[in-house]
Protein backbone atom coordinates (compact mmCIF):
# COMPACT_ATOMS: atom_id res chain seq x y z
CA UNK A 1 0.00 0.00 0.00
CA UNK A 2 1.38 3.48 -1.08
CA UNK A 3 0.82 5.89 1.66
CA UNK A 4 0.27 9.30 1.03
CA UNK A 5 1.63 12.31 3.25
CA UNK A 6 -0.39 14.80 2.54
CA UNK A 7 -4.43 14.97 3.69
CA UNK A 8 -6.47 14.21 0.96
CA UNK A 9 -9.18 16.81 0.41
CA UNK A 10 -12.08 16.42 1.77
CA UNK A 11 -15.29 16.25 -1.02
CA UNK A 12 -16.58 19.45 0.83
CA UNK A 13 -13.96 21.37 -0.02
CA UNK A 14 -14.75 20.50 -3.35
CA UNK A 15 -17.71 21.17 -3.56
CA UNK A 16 -17.35 24.81 -2.00
CA UNK A 17 -14.20 26.09 -4.31
CA UNK A 18 -15.24 24.34 -7.42
CA UNK A 19 -19.40 24.27 -7.05
CA UNK A 20 -20.87 26.61 -4.57
CA UNK A 21 -18.41 29.63 -5.64
CA UNK A 22 -18.11 29.20 -9.12
CA UNK A 23 -21.89 29.04 -9.74
CA UNK A 24 -22.78 31.60 -7.25
CA UNK A 25 -24.96 29.11 -5.08
CA UNK A 26 -25.53 29.21 -1.15
CA UNK A 27 -25.88 26.23 0.96
CA UNK A 28 -29.12 26.58 1.00
CA UNK A 29 -30.09 27.07 -2.37
CA UNK A 30 -27.90 24.07 -3.14
CA UNK A 31 -29.76 21.91 0.04
CA UNK A 32 -33.31 22.97 -2.16
CA UNK A 33 -31.62 22.04 -5.21
CA UNK A 34 -30.79 18.87 -3.85
CA UNK A 35 -34.00 18.49 -1.49
CA UNK A 36 -31.80 18.02 1.48
CA UNK A 37 -31.80 20.02 4.24
CA UNK A 38 -29.57 22.80 4.90
CA UNK A 39 -27.40 21.33 7.56
CA UNK A 40 -27.00 18.49 5.85
CA UNK A 41 -24.91 20.52 2.80
CA UNK A 42 -23.23 22.58 5.59
CA UNK A 43 -21.83 19.89 7.65
CA UNK A 44 -20.51 18.45 4.43
CA UNK A 45 -19.00 21.70 3.04
CA UNK A 46 -17.32 22.12 7.10
CA UNK A 47 -15.67 18.37 7.32
CA UNK A 48 -17.94 16.91 9.55
CA UNK A 49 -20.31 14.84 7.70
CA UNK A 50 -19.33 12.79 4.71
CA UNK A 51 -20.85 12.08 1.18
CA UNK A 52 -23.61 9.16 1.25
CA UNK A 53 -24.25 7.11 -1.89
CA UNK A 54 -28.10 9.38 -1.78
CA UNK A 55 -25.82 12.44 -2.01
CA UNK A 56 -23.58 11.17 -4.44
CA UNK A 57 -26.55 10.80 -6.74
CA UNK A 58 -28.21 14.20 -5.91
CA UNK A 59 -24.98 16.15 -6.51
CA UNK A 60 -24.17 14.31 -9.79
CA UNK A 61 -27.69 15.08 -10.91
CA UNK A 62 -27.72 18.91 -10.24
CA UNK A 63 -23.59 19.08 -11.06
CA UNK A 64 -23.87 17.30 -14.28
CA UNK A 65 -21.20 14.96 -12.36
CA UNK A 66 -20.75 11.10 -11.78
CA UNK A 67 -21.79 9.74 -8.33
CA UNK A 68 -18.60 7.77 -8.57
CA UNK A 69 -16.84 11.00 -8.47
CA UNK A 70 -18.10 11.87 -5.26
CA UNK A 71 -17.48 8.53 -3.30
CA UNK A 72 -14.37 8.32 -4.75
CA UNK A 73 -13.11 11.56 -3.23
CA UNK A 74 -15.27 10.22 0.03
CA UNK A 75 -13.61 6.97 0.05
CA UNK A 76 -10.12 8.51 -0.14
CA UNK A 77 -10.48 10.82 2.68
CA UNK A 78 -12.02 8.29 4.80
CA UNK A 79 -8.98 5.57 3.93
CA UNK A 80 -6.34 8.20 4.93
CA UNK A 81 -7.51 9.17 7.90
CA UNK A 82 -8.52 5.86 9.38
CA UNK A 83 -5.02 5.19 8.20
CA UNK A 84 -3.67 8.17 10.50
CA UNK A 85 -5.65 7.84 13.21
CA UNK A 86 -6.55 4.89 13.85
CA UNK A 87 -2.88 2.62 14.48
CA UNK A 88 -4.95 -0.71 15.48
CA UNK A 89 -4.76 -2.11 12.41
CA UNK A 90 -1.43 -2.27 12.19
CA UNK A 91 -1.57 -5.41 14.61
CA UNK A 92 -3.51 -7.55 12.79
CA UNK A 93 -0.95 -10.33 11.96
CA UNK A 94 -0.20 -10.71 8.29
CA UNK A 95 -1.90 -14.69 6.94
CA UNK A 96 0.66 -16.88 5.18
CA UNK A 97 -1.70 -17.93 2.33
CA UNK A 98 -0.15 -21.12 0.19
CA UNK A 99 -1.18 -20.77 -3.52
CA UNK A 100 -1.60 -24.07 -5.43
CA UNK A 101 -0.62 -24.79 -8.86
CA UNK A 102 -3.42 -26.26 -10.39
CA UNK A 103 -2.37 -28.51 -13.20
CA UNK A 104 -4.56 -27.92 -16.14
Amino acid sequence: MRERKRKPTHPGIILKYHYLEPLDLSITELADTLGVSRKTISAIVNERASVTPDLALRLSRALQTTPELWLNLQQVYNLWVSIHQNKEWKRVPVLKLQILNAAV
